[in-house]
């Protein structure tokens, strides 16, 4: 296949562009490099089967030949970023997966729309399941992303039923792995460089609330997967195994050595990047292992222990 990643030279994009490559397809990643780094493909180039082009998806996009997929990831995940940046999140949500869309129905291509476990907002079903529909804060400050991703999730499925787009929406849960920002601002980073400069670890409020991490290997297995099934509407992918932050803080320590402990900080002092934050985030990953026979097999310490060696060559370089 001849497969369109934008967002290709992000975290996950870059990933799923190695793994695509290895299984044999050709890849052209599309990134503006605003929050992606081309560090993360630069190994790549020079390859017959792998282009890169610097654009922003949110104007038309043009490329030549055919193609048989569009993998849309471009996207403003981290609080750091659609906070800072809040009108672009809207845009690339929407007239990002408009353009994105757009360029499918015209070469005949599969497309796959990166959507997000935000999409269920502070979620009052647990562990959430696709079926559930969300409790959001539109009007929140991290409404910007929430909705950009359920607008896309609309736009995908109108495409479908209206133009027949063949379309895939991967809902997704707590991601990290190697090539992650170190100022990305969501835990696994944060922790990890604090935990490497013998800091302690900042904890907002009492710990008490849940996430699930899932490792890159797992969720880029699922991705393809889903991209070559025939599912058209949304699935989770994710870890279900869940974990207290004060539990996965305990554990990043443990696995780095830091004897600094945790500092936390009194819900009262929150800032708007917690404003929202869910109290539990768990995948219901039964349609998956239905639809897709996946499941992740990295275990929370092996993935972690990877992490860590990556981001240790990056805080404390020799």
């Amino acid at each position: 296949m001849r497969i369109l990643i934008t967002g290709g030279a992000g975290f996950l994009g870059s990933h799923l562009c190695d793994r695509l490559l290895a299984e044999g397809h050709t890849v052209i990643a599309m990134d503006n490099l605003s929050t992606g780094n081309i560090d993360n493909i630069v190994h790549l180039v020079g390859r017959g089967d792998f282009s890169f082009i610097k654009h922003d998806v949110t104007n038309y996009i043009y490329v030549p030949g055919q193609l048989d997929a569009v993998v849309h990831l471009a996207s403003l995940p981290s609080p750091v970023d659609y906070l800072e940046k809040p009108i672009q999140t809207l845009k690339v949500g929407a007239l990002g997966t408009h353009k994105t869309l757009g360029l499918a129905k015209a070469k005949g291509a599969r497309f796959l729309l990166a959507s997000t476990s935000e999409v269920y907002g502070d979620p009052q079903v647990h562990p959430q399941p696709e079926s559930y529909w969300g409790h959001v804060n539109p009007v929140g400050p991290r409404g910007v992303y929430d909705e950009s991703k359920r607008f896309a999730e609309a736009m995908a499925m109108a495409y479908h039923r209206y133009h027949g787009v063949e379309t895939r929406i991967v809902r997704i849960f707590n991601t990290y792995g190697p090539r992650m920002r170190l100022d990305d601002g969501r835990v696994v980073p944060n922790f990890i460089k604090q935990a490497l400069l013998g800091q302690p670890l900042t904890v907002y409020g009492d710990g008490s609330q849940t996430r699930s991490f899932c490792y890159v290997s797992d969720l880029v297995r699922g991705i393809i997967r889903l991209l070559l099934s025939d599912e058209a509407e949304p699935v989770n992918l994710g870890n279900p195994e869940e974990y207290s932050i004060r539990k996965f803080a305990e554990i990043v320590n443990e696995l780095t050595g830091n004897t600094a402990g945790m500092t936390m900080i009194d819900s009262k002092t929150l800032d708007d990047r917690v404003t929202d934050d869910p109290k539990v985030r768990c995948p219901d990953i039964s349609k998956a292992r239905a639809v897709l026979d996946w499941e992740p097999r990295v275990t929370l310490r092996e993935g972690l222990t990877k992490s860590i060696a990556h981001f240790r060559e990056r805080v404390c370089p020799r």
